[in-house]
């Protein structure tokens, strides 16, 4: 199978390095198109693949396709490539187009809208797929072994795709945040840079995995790190007393919006 992408910024030039990096496709297989041609060169150099001159002839050349376009410009690039689509499946990331308005944009096509997130450059992505969708199961098998080979893959309702996007896909630059502000603590007291982002970076990790494979309440792991009148209590402390929480699903909140 050939995937080709359609725009190749932040997100689908993620994707494109994940699969290739974790092999489950070779460069030479990839074929991608974007208006930055010094993107596409850097693509081209670094991971093998094969530059097209337009959006069209990523489409012959393809049996897949990553629709990685801007909102704004999607309709505008669908006009140009519907001429041309025969049976390659659309697996499109593009925000605000699901299953129903592809069905009005391309009738007749086999479609899936999916919400990736950044993590998949370094294999651990969380991918979000719309249960309704038109592709054939075998299809819907490929694509899911294509993303989960860069990370874990939810089959969720369409509706859940507001809030779970929120969650899962702005939820890593929350976290980086969180990172940087664990770090910049240590900083305050005395700790060099270098080593509170190591530090930082290694407990995130760490208690992320805790709640995952535990699969205990996150409330309980927490009061198993608090010992009576101890520091890591205080420290929960002044968390809720500036709103950490409120704070958090604040963010997820407006987010969806």
């Amino acid at each position: 199978m050939k995937i080709g992408f359609i725009g190749l910024g932040n997100m689908a030039g993620t994707i494109c390095q994940g699969l290739i990096k974790s092999d489950f496709i070779d460069g030479s297989e990839v074929y991608g198109y974007d208006i930055n041609s010094q993107q596409l060169m850097m693509f081209e150099q670094d991971f093998g693949i094969h530059v097209c001159s337009s959006e069209q002839d990523v489409v012959k050349n393809c049996d897949y396709l990553v629709m990685g376009v801007k909102p704004n410009v999607v309709e505008s690039v669908i006009s140009k490539i519907n001429s041309v689509i025969d049976q390659q499946v659309i697996v499109s990331i593009v925000a605000g187009y699901g299953n129903d308005k592809y069905e009005e944009l391309l009738p007749g096509t086999h479609h899936l809208t999916i919400m990736p997130n950044t993590p998949a450059k370094v294999l651990e992505g969380t991918t979000l797929f719309e249960k309704d969708n038109t592709l054939t199961a075998e299809e819907l098998n490929y694509v899911q072994t294509m993303f989960e080979s860069i990370g874990e893959v939810y089959l969720i309702e369409n509706y859940q795709m507001v809030a779970g996007g929120a969650l899962s896909g702005c939820g890593p630059a929350f976290v980086y945040m969180f990172i940087e502000a664990l770090a910049d603590g240590a900083v305050l007291n005395g700790l060099p840079r270098d080593l509170a982002y190591k530090l930082a970076s290694q407990t995130v990790l760490g208690s992320a995995k805790m709640v995952k494979e535990t699969q205990l309440h996150p409330g309980i792991l927490k009061d198993q790190v608090c010992s009576p009148g101890g520091i890591t209590i205080q420290g929960v402390k002044a968390l809720e007393e500036n709103n950490f929480r409120n704070a958090v699903m604040e963010a997820i909140d407006r987010s969806k919006k």
